[in-house]
C-alpha cells in the first residue's frame, strides 16, 4: 500500500489556506493544500497522460479501479486478494493476443471489460493511495480531460454548500526522482476548474448570500489562464507538449488522441475504500 504523507513542516501560505479552492503539484503539495488547516474536503487529482484518462474510462464500463503504486511486488498478491485484474504495461500489452488492460487509455477501450482492475501508476495512482491514506483523509477524486465538466458539476454543489477543494495536478518525475511539472497536468487541472468557477459564477461573486464568496487561489487562477490559452487548439498542444511527445515517440500517438477528447466521458470517478468506481448520477 501506498505510504500516507507524514505532516509536513511548511510554511502556512505555502497550504493556500486562505483559499476554498487550491492547487498545488505532486504528492508532496497535494499532501500539503489538503492537510492545511483547514483540511481540504475533496482531493481532484489529475493524471493525463494517462492514470486519471485511464480511470475515467474504465469507470465509465463500470469497472472498480483499485489505485496502486508503480513496480510494488505486492501489486500482483493485492490483486488477488480482491479478485481484480492487475494491468500489465504499455508494451506488454501490444505482445499479448487478448490483453488485460494497460495504463494505456487507447488499449483499455479496444480491451475486453474486467469488473476489478488494478492499476498502478508511477505518478496518479500512487497520488490518489496516498491522500486516501492520508490523516485528513480527504474524498479523493480523478479528474481528466474526458471528464472535466461530470466532475466540475459534481463539485459546484458542494463547493457552494462549504466544501473545501485541493486540486492536485500529478505531473511526473526526473530520473533523479525530483517533481517534473507536466503541463497536460496543468491544463486538465485547469479545464476543470475553468468549468467549475462557471458553474459557481454566483458563488463566487458573493451572490449566495449568506456564505459570502468563495476564494480562489492564485495558482488556481493561473491554471485556468494556462488551459484558456490552449482550449482551441487542445489536441494539438497535447500532442506537442514534452509527455505528449514522449507517447508518439514510442508509438502510443493514440493515447495522446483519446487523451484529448474533451468531455467524452460523463463520469466522477470516487475513491472509496480501497477503489475507484463511478459516483451515482446526481449525487
Amino acid at each position: 500500500m501506498a505510504v500516507a504523507p507524514t505532516a509536513l513542516d511548511v510554511d502556512p501560505a505555502h497550504t493556500q489556506h486562505a483559499s476554498r479552492i487550491r492547487l498545488e503539484w505532486g504528492p508532496t503539495g497535494g499532501a500539503a493544500i489538503c492537510a492545511g488547516p483547514p483540511a481540504a474536503d475533496i482531493a481532484v487529482v489529475v493524471d493525463v497522460l494517462s492514470f486519471t484518462t485511464t480511470l475515467s474510462i474504465a469507470t465509465r464500463r463500470g469497472t472498480r479501479v483499485h489505485p496502486f503504486p508503480w513496480k510494488d511486488e505486492r501489486a500482483a498478491a493485492y490483486a488477488a486478494e480482491r479478485r481484480a485484474v492487475l494491468a500489465v504495461g504499455r508494451f506488454e500489452a501490444q505482445h499479448l493476443d487478448d490483453p488485460p488492460p494497460s495504463l494505456s487509455p487507447a488499449t483499455l477501450l479496444a480491451s475486453r471489460y474486467v469488473a476489478r482492475l488494478v492499476l498502478p501508476s508511477p505518478n496518479g495512482s500512487t497520488i490518489c493511495a496516498a491522500l486516501r491514506d492520508s490523516p485528513t483523509a480527504p474524498t479523493v477524486v480523478g479528474a481528466s480531460l474526458r471528464n472535466r465538466t461530470a466532475v466540475a458539476d459534481w463539485l459546484a454543489p458542494r463547493v457552494a454548500a462549504g466544501a473545501t477543494v485541493a486540486v492536485v495536478p500529478a505531473g511526473e518525475r526526473w530520473t533523479d526522482g525530483s517533481l517534473r511539472p507536466a503541463v497536460e497536468d496543468l491544463w486538465g487541472a485547469g479545464a476543470v476548474l475553468d468549468r467549475l468557477l462557471d458553474r459557481l459564477l454566483g458563488v463566487l461573486d458573493g451572490s449566495d448570500g449568506a456564505r459570502g464568496p468563495v476564494a480562489i487561489s492564485a495558482e488556481v487562477r493561473h491554471a485556468v489562464a494556462a488551459y484558456r490559452h490552449v482550449a482551441d487548439q487542445l489536441a494539438h498542444e497535447l500532442r506537442a507538449c514534452a509527455s505528449g511527445q514522449e507517447l508518439v515517440a514510442i508509438g502510443f500517438g493514440a493515447d495522446v488522441a483519446a487523451a484529448a477528447e474533451l468531455d467524452a466521458d460523463e463520469v466522477v470517478p470516487v475513491l472509496t475504500d480501497d477503489g475507484f468506481a463511478a459516483a451515482p448520477a446526481g449525487a
